[in-house]
Formats: structure tokens, sequence, C-alpha cells
């Protein structure tokens, strides 16, 4: 299995669903071996892969680290600095920048050079690829394996981008997906999405939604006389950060004491910062920064009320986190989480007065908050990882099935 980003040292909600899936499969007897680009400290042999084991329990899955200078929802800008700052930190040394690749492409494909040589000595039946920085390596491990490739779509660049996808980025997607065996989707709008925009038969793709671990625990949490709304997620395009912010001084405007949470970073973050002041809501809103660990379900435990503006998102774990934490949820139409949660408030993102009147009416009538946390939880409760595993396994079992 290759990915870019796995817990502890995850950005978003990519290095959730690989740990919780892994996990799955793990308890249901599938052995997993989890590839992942990481930095090399010591810059001493930059070729250099690493096991390492993630217990679960007094079971071990192999974890294999590639040096690389990939890491989760890098940009082409992202990465160019972080391999300047790479380079700078090397001059002098025998090691160069230079075994890096120069940009985020160049790096994809020598990440993917891993996979020959981990494809020559894992014993393996199939490989199984998360997004498109690992479809390359998925090919080649496919090519000199002649095992079966399955790819796992979280999202495409048209969500990551608001519809304008990036060229390269799309043409790498378009080639594994054809390259593939098959393909998981995480839900049937990204199904769609897969089938409408990069030329691929519906029969070849099977929809595996994302689960929750249900392991309730309370947090000590501060909770104010005021209300909370919480918005927890990447600072970009996608999530629909502005649409929070133009929803948040509405709700001002008629309930003055109704406090707005903003928990994560990313390429928006200075702007909405800049739009939460422009709007005058200095005192009502505070920004967390990215959050970790037991503040994230702080965070949901000290919410009246989560809230996912997504422009386009593919499934949207964050919701199942958030009703699991007792915290119901307003989420958007445009999501794939919105096919399996029936007590969830639904919203179009661009109706920021809907969204509006929505939130007025969860923070102002204590029933109809009771009734969306004890229902949502019934919800959350069905969605799990084990079941994701369990579907998973049949795609494996077909897929094997097929190639004999």
């Amino acid at each position: 299995m290759f990915g870019w980003e796995f817990p502890p040292n995850n950005q978003g909600g990519l290095g959730t669903a690989c740990y919780g899936l892994t996990k799955g499969l793990h308890k249901n007897g599938v052995d997993v071996t989890f590839v992942l680009p990481k930095k090399n400290s010591n810059h001493d042999h930059v070729n250099i892969i690493v096991t390492d084991n993630l217990y679960i329990g007094n079971e071990k899955i192999k974890i294999k680290h590639v040096d690389s200078l990939l890491y989760g929802y890098a940009t082409q800008e992202e990465y160019s600095a972080k391999y300047s700052e790479h380079a700078k930190m090397m001059q002098g040394k025998s090691d160069t920048g230079e075994l890096y690749g120069k940009d985020l492409f160049e790096e994809v494909s020598r990440y993917a050079n891993k996979a020959k040589i981990i494809a020559d000595f894992e014993d393996f039946d199939l490989i199984h690829c998360h997004d498109w920085m690992t479809y390359k390596a998925g090919i080649k491990a496919k090519k000199h394996s002649k095992k079966p490739l399955v790819i796992h779509v979280h999202a495409t660049d048209f969500d990551r981008t608001g519809g304008s996808p990036n060229q390269a980025v799309y043409d790498i997607e378009r080639e594994g997906m054809h390259a593939a065996d098959n393909i998981i989707a995480v839900s049937n709008y990204t199904k769609k999405m897969v089938v409408k925009h990069y030329g691929i038969h519906p029969d070849k793709v099977e929809v595996v939604h994302n689960g929750v671990e249900f392991v309730q625990k309370e947090e000590d949490v501060f909770k104010s006389d005021d209300k909370v709304v919480l918005f927890l997620g990447r600072l970009t395009i996608q999530k629909g950060p502005d649409y929070f912010i133009e929803t948040a001084k509405k709700v001002l405007d008629v309930m003055p004491n109704v406090k707005f949470v903003m928990a994560g970073t990313g390429d928006m973050y200075s702007k909405m910062i800049r739009m939460a002041a422009d709007y005058g809501l200095g005192k009502n809103i505070m920004f967390t920064g990215h959050l970790k660990g037991n503040d994230v379900n702080k965070a949901y435990q000290m919410a009246d009320l989560y809230v996912m503006p997504s422009i386009s998102e593919p499934f949207g774990i964050t919701p199942l986190e958030a009703l699991k934490n007792n915290t119901p949820v307003l989420i958007s139409k445009t999501s794939g989480v919105s096919e399996v949660l029936s007590n969830a408030l639904k919203v179009d993102f661009w109706d920021t007065d809907e969204m509006t009147n929505k939130i007025v009416s969860v923070l102002n009538y204590s029933n109809l908050h009771k009734t969306l946390t004890e229902h949502g939880q019934m919800d959350v409760r069905k969605l799990n990882w084990n079941v994701a595993a369990k579907k998973c396994i049949n795609v494996y079992s077909n897929v094997l099935e097929g190639t004999k």
C-alpha cells in the first residue's frame, strides 16, 4: 500500500483514512505493508528504505519509509520552497540537494522509482495506492511485479482546485485510473467525477464509504456561556472557509454572543484572517491553526455545532468525528458524507442565508440540537472501518480472481 501521510504526521483526512482502513484490514486478516515518504533526517543515505512497525494491540503493521520530500497536500510552490530549504542546508556536504527532485512532479517520479526496489523484496499479492502522488509508484510496482493494482480515489484535482485542475496532476490521475485493475471511490459523488472527467467505465469503480473509529473519550474542555460554532479542516478553496466567515457575519447580526472557531491551516489562512478583520469579527472568531490528537476531540466537544461548507468534498470524515463527540453537524450537499448521514442539516455551500438560518435554529432550539445529536450518533455508529475494510477485501478478491 502506497500513501503519502499517516498519523501522527498528517495534515488532513487522508492520513486518518489510511490509518483507519489499514487497522480494519489488519483486523480482518490482511497483512499490509504501508509505504510512506519521509525526509531522511541524517542525510547520509538518501536512498535508504527504513522499516518501522505500527502496533495495534499485540499485532504490528509494517511501515516502510522512503526518503522523500513529499508530504501531505503539497503544492508545486510549497515543494519548491521545501527543496530550496533542503538544498541550502546541504551546501558544503558531499550529499547535495540534487538528490531530491527539483520540482514536485520530479519528486513524484523519484518516489515511484523506489516502488520498483520495494517490489523486488516484498512478498505481496496486490498493490493499493492512495491518491495522485502515489499512482506512478503503483504503476511501477505493477509493471515490475506483474501484480494487480487498485487505486483509491479520496479526491480528484477537480475537488482540490474548485474545478480548475492542474494539467500535470490531472494527467497523473488519469494515467493511474486507466492503469488500475480496479478503482475504489470514497463516495458515489466521487465515482461520478471519475467517470465523467477521466473516461472510466462505471463498472471499474467500486464505492467504499469511509468510516470512523468510535472510541469515545470525554476531554476536559472549557465550556463558556456563549454558543460555539466550529470549522475544522484545511483552509483551502475546496473547503469553503470564506463561506463560513461570510455566514458568521450574518449570524452575529442576529446573535452577537456566538463564538466562531476556525481550526486548520492552508493557503487561505492569511486571507481568512484579513476577511474576518474586514468584517469586524475580531472579538467573535478564533483561529487555532492545525490541531492534533486530543486537541481535535476537545475542539469538537466544546462546539455546539460543526459546519462543513465544502465546495467539493469527495467524502468528509470530520462530520463523523464531530458526531462521535456528540456535536451535531451542518454539511454541504456537495459532499460524499451527505450520502450516508440522514440526521445532519444539509445546505448548498453558496447559500449563506440558509446556512445562517440553520445555525441560528440549532443554537436557539435545544430540542433540535438534542435530536440531531442523538440521531446523528445512530448514523455514525454504522460507519466504521471494519465495514469499509471488508468491502475493500471484496474488491481485492474480485481483482485477484480476475487476474488468474
